[in-house]
């Protein structure tokens, strides 16, 4: 079942630097103690270092819109993939791949890898998980119950790359961890069409209605549980113990959510509730950003040790390989210039080994960024690898200013409210001048005061949302 997550409580109203805090203002999951004067430093001080990172990481899921470039930019890159080979998926991960059925039945039963494909060689099942998992990239994409189709996303690729271990390229590791990370974040918190029906939820509840009867939610609950319980019986879940066990605790956890949403509301089982959602997210957000970090360190300096890498003429000999030449003319062009080769060559390298060092100096950070983005940009047009480069790039975007993706955001609203108010037949709504809070509830929209960071140029701070509270941290 699929609870929309809440609102996190609202952070509180900035004071001035002379004003004590009054008793348990920092929210649930704040140190809640008696006034003190800002100057005593103590650890319970709410003016104190430790105290405000503590309501920081409970109070609020931070990067709002870093997980919401991450979840899109991952369910894109897996959605087009599998469109892309709809037409060789049996070869590739089907009956009639040469990895064939009973090799993979072996390979898993070694090494205990999770596939749903090794349930059964019917050629009806793997049609009914292809298309399953095609199905939850997109509605993971669009943000449609996004706690569900993240697991479920996540059981389409651990399956479908665990069928067939040896195709694909380097960007499927990393869709892997992606997909198992993403089920920890609440990354539909913005841009995703469960943000837009939480705020269609909160107008009702403010106009004195009672909420929308969701009948979805607990129908995907109960039909889910039954297919997780008939998994555990027949031991289909893989030989390890942290699959298992993760998926068993998301399916309870939506049971607690939606027994706390009807019968406390406001209680401290569900304050409870969303404290421990947002410690999880905020952890996994940062093993997100330490796990791109250990990317590019580790590929930086394994290339470091090698001949070609430093002499600067690597990028050289993959320019003159057929497999990796889909435009030749365009490979010859660069692999005709020593100098250019040299160049690129050195840069990847210095920009991989830099760059975890960079991330507590925000421009250089920026720039780098950019440069990973372009270069990843030119392996998938040089080298023909478009889906490790969509990975890859997805992933960077942990580390995209906030203010940027503000500023995206209205822009991507703007351009769909033109798009649509050009469409015959429609008129154009009052409000929508184009302004980017005038963006409403819509994917894509920001509020007001989001658009109000952006213009400031606050870019350490998460725009203040409603429900949300800000926060600086690395992304930004």
């Amino acid at each position: 079942m699929t609870i929309p997550p809440p609102a996190s409580p609202r952070s509180p109203e900035p004071q001035g630097p002379s004003e004590p805090r009054p008793h348990g203002a920092g929210g649930p999951g704040s140190a809640s103690v008696p006034n003190s004067p800002r100057g005593t430093g103590g650890i319970g001080d709410p003016g104190s270092g430790p105290a405000r990172a503590l309501q920081r990481v409970t109070a609020s899921a931070l990067g709002p819109y870093q997980s919401a470039v991450v979840r899109i930019g991952f369910a894109a890159t897996y959605l087009f993939f599998l469109l892309r080979e709809l037409p060789n998926r049996h070869e590739l991960y089907g009956p009639d791949s040469p990895w064939h059925w009973d090799l993979a039945r072996r390979l898993t039963a070694g090494n205990e890898a999770f596939s749903v494909l090794m349930w059964t060689d019917s050629t009806v099942w793997f049609e009914a998980v292809y298309a399953l998992t095609l199905l939850a990239a997109a509605a993971l994409l669009l943000g449609w119950r996004t706690r569900t189709m993240s697991v479920l996303f996540m059981v389409g690729v651990l399956s479908v790359q665990n069928r067939s271990i040896f195709m694909g390229d380097g960007g499927d590791n990393v869709v892997h961890l992606m997909a198992i990370y993403l089920v920890l974040t609440r990354c539909g918190q913005v841009w995703s069409l469960d943000a837009r029906r939480a705020v269609c939820a909160a107008r009702r509840s403010a106009a004195g209605l009672p909420p929308a009867r969701d009948v979805v939610g607990p129908v995907l609950w109960v039909v889910l549980g039954w297919v997780l319980v008939a998994a555990t019986l027949m031991d289909g879940l893989g030989g390890t113990w942290w699959l298992p066990t993760l998926l068993w605790l998301l399916w309870l956890s939506a049971a607690a959510w939606w027994v706390a949403d009807r019968y406390h509301p406001h209680g401290e089982p569900r304050a409870l509730l969303d404290v421990l959602a947002n410690l999880v997210h905020n952890a996994a957000l940062a093993v997100i950003m330490a796990e791109v970090c250990l990317i590019y360190a580790t590929a930086g300096w394994y290339k470091i040790q090698g001949s070609r890498w430093q002499d600067g003429t690597a990028l050289y000999y993959p320019l003159n390989l057929d497999y990796f030449t889909p435009w030749p003319a365009l490979s010859d062009l660069l692999g005709s210039s020593g100098l250019m080769v040299m160049v690129l060559t050195y840069g990847t390298v210095i920009v991989q080994v830099a760059f975890p060092f960079t991330l507590f100096n925000r421009r250089v950070k920026n720039v780098l960024l950019v440069a990973m983005i372009c270069e990843h940009v030119g392996i998938a047009l040089l080298l023909g690898l478009p889906f490790f480069s969509m990975a890859m790039i997805a992933a960077d975007a942990v580390f995209l200013p906030t203010v940027f993706l503000v500023w995206l955001g209205a822009r991507v609203a703007n351009g769909r409210r033109r798009l649509l108010a050009g469409l015959p037949g429609r008129a154009r709504t009052p409000g929508a001048t184009g302004e980017p809070g005038a963006a409403g509830t819509g994917a894509g929209s920001t509020e007001p005061a989001a658009s109000g960071a952006a213009r400031k140029g606050e870019g350490g701070e998460e725009p203040r949302r409603r429900g949300d509270g800000g926060g600086h941290t690395l992304v930004g």
